[in-house]
């Protein structure tokens, strides 16, 4: 098959299937080609050693990353267009110990398109009051789990009377109505300085890409203390675990104490006959001090009565039940 129609072919089925990451990775002489779908990870082909390098390149050259550089990690994007419209995606390349070159491709879907249904549906509506406010809101979960989609589709309910403002690195979704800004640090644009432009820009609702780092979680903080919105991620385990994780960056208990809104956990919990739903673990008020055994049981309790519904299996509640 040409190198082009193999392409195409591989993309089209991707987003027919709604997959999320394609994966071209060494395997024996050539290369395996494997799509992720929800919870599951599917060899959808294999390729010779020409192939796959013709892959690589082809996908490379068009996302302006060094075609001849086969060991350092590079990052690159591009907007692809099919017959049903445009593709937003995100390229990461590598090489191993051996110097054979793998890539993962993430497929970015317009976020308002996206089917996002709760498990526990009045958790959509508790999230847009929560947003009336003003702090910090911090989402955590693993990699996958929608939670940009989340802060967006909260931000985008208030965008007519509210100036949203973005500092992502990179800028996954494209959204008109927010004013988005990209860290650059070569450029002299780390978080931390666009946080500062933003500021100036007087917007009502920042969201923060992600807090990764002492610097970023104390500009974040001083944003909230200012009277903002802000809407960040933050790797953590648990929605009690996000206060932990920014105490370890050097945040003031005292200070969370001021701005934190509410504290958030997510997962997408697949169903039996469905897609996946989302599922929030929502932390407010004196919620946000109690220990974590407490918290975590509405999770729990709502994980047990759709499986009571038919709507879960009996492995996801195991599988899921402890976050």
């Amino acid at each position: 098959m040409p190198i082009q129609a193999l392409i195409t072919e591989l993309l089209q089925t991707a987003q027919q299937q709604h997959v999320s990451d394609i994966y071209v990775l060494p395997h024996d002489d050539g290369y395996q080609v494997r799509l992720r779908q929800a919870q599951s990870l599917n060899i959808r082909r294999t390729l010779d050693q020409l192939q796959g390098n013709q892959v690589l390149t082809y996908f490379k050259f068009h996302a302006n990353m060094a075609v001849s550089e086969h060991r350092r990690s590079q990052v690159g994007a591009l907007t692809w267009s099919l017959a049903t419209g445009h593709l937003e995606l995100r390229f990461s390349t590598v090489g191993d110990y051996a110097g054979h070159e793998s890539l993962v491709i993430r497929l970015i879907y317009p976020y308002q398109d996206l089917p996002l249904d709760y498990l526990d549906p009045p958790q959509q509506r508790w999230l847009s009051q929560l947003a009336l406010q003003r702090g910090l809101m911090l989402f955590a979960g693993p990699t996958g789990a929608g939670k940009t989609t989340t802060m967006y589709t909260t931000a985008r309910q208030l965008a007519d009377q509210a100036l949203v403002l973005t500092i992502e690195d990179p800028v996954e979704i494209k959204e008109p109505r927010f004013v988005q800004l990209q860290v650059n640090v070569p450029a002299g644009m780390p978080y931390e300085e666009l946080i500062k432009v933003g500021l100036r820009h007087r917007p009502d609702i920042f969201i923060i890409g992600e807090i990764r780092d002492a610097v970023t979680a104390q500009a974040a903080i001083r944003a909230a203390l200012s009277g903002h919105l802000v809407l960040s991620t933050i790797h953590a385990r648990s929605a009690a675990g996000t206060i932990a994780r920014l105490v370890d960056l050097g945040v003031a208990g005292e200070q969370l104490r001021q701005v934190l809104t509410a504290a958030c956990y997510q997962r997408l919990i697949p169903r039996r006959t469905q897609g996946p739903a989302v599922l929030l673990e929502i932390l407010t008020g004196s919620e946000l001090w109690k220990p974590t055994g407490q918290t975590q049981e509405r999770w729990r309790m709502t994980l047990e009565n759709a499986h009571a519904a038919g709507i879960l299996t009996a492995q996801t509640v195991a599988a899921y039940a402890a976050g």
